[in-house]
């Protein structure tokens, strides 16, 4: 998403956050948890749980539900074997949509994400088909307020190795090779920056707007994979407007 998208979904979600918030942890929890699995229980040599990690640590996860997905991850809670799938398609006027799940279930997750593609002006595509629209970043959001200073804020970032900080109104987006990811986090972390979220996402090359009536159906299908357990991510090249 880019950075004035990225702002849209963060306040649409703050509006809505007590009822998600408990979805949006076992989200989590459940990547956490693969990770873990597929690279082991420490964050210092698992990379992709150290990404887990600070994505949920950036969304105010308590560290104690952050512990337990580690210790199911390693089986001392019981374990689920969940595969991760990735599907691509498009949504209203061919805008591009990249969908990361995890499921335990995947017939029935496929199914999920056709109907929601299906029902809402879009369709299912096959692997690779807007994937080339995007590229592999990391993405810090920094909300403005009174203590925050955006001459530090580039300092920090910039030297830590961050390839670019763009200020707007709702505040500060810092993009990261994914390799730099964690070195820009824990430094502006070190300096007491509240993040509006942290990721290594997949940020598009190039944005599409929409029409009211295709805005309408677009929200719609992201609702229904943000009420989805097995879906984890969507990323999408809809130029929002606040």
């Amino acid at each position: 998403m880019s950075g004035h998208s990225k702002w849209s979904t963060i306040k649409n979600k703050k509006g809505k956050a007590d009822a998600i918030r408990g979805k949006i942890y076992t989200k989590m929890a459940k990547a956490i948890a693969v990770a873990v699995k597929e690279g082991g229980s420490s964050p210092d040599m698992n990379a992709r749980l150290r990404d887990a990690i600070t994505k949920a640590k950036a969304n105010n996860m308590p560290n104690e539900n952050i512990d337990r997905a580690i210790k199911k991850g390693a089986g001392e809670l019981g374990s689920s074997n969940y595969e991760e799938i990735i599907y691509e398609g498009y949504g209203p006027s061919g805008i591009a949509v990249i969908v990361q799940s995890l499921t335990d279930n995947k017939n029935r997750t496929a199914g999920d994400v056709r109907h929601a593609f299906d029902k809402n002006g879009g369709n299912l595509g096959t692997t690779g088909c807007v994937s080339f629209m995007f590229e592999k970043k990391g993405q810090i959001m920094i909300e403005k307020d009174d203590s925050v200073d955006e001459d530090e804020i580039m300092m920090i970032a910039l030297e830590a190795g961050a390839e670019d900080v763009s200020a707007e109104e709702e505040g500060y987006e810092i993009i990261t090779s994914p390799e730099d990811f964690q070195k820009v986090y824990d430094a502006l972390d070190g300096e007491g920056f509240k993040f509006a979220s942290a990721e290594v996402a997949m940020i598009p090359t190039t944005y599409s707007k929409l029409s009211p009536e295709d805005e309408k159906k677009m929200n719609k299908m992201l609702d229904m994979f943000d009420d989805n357990d097995d879906i984890q991510e969507v990323y999408h090249n809809w130029e929002e407007e606040d």
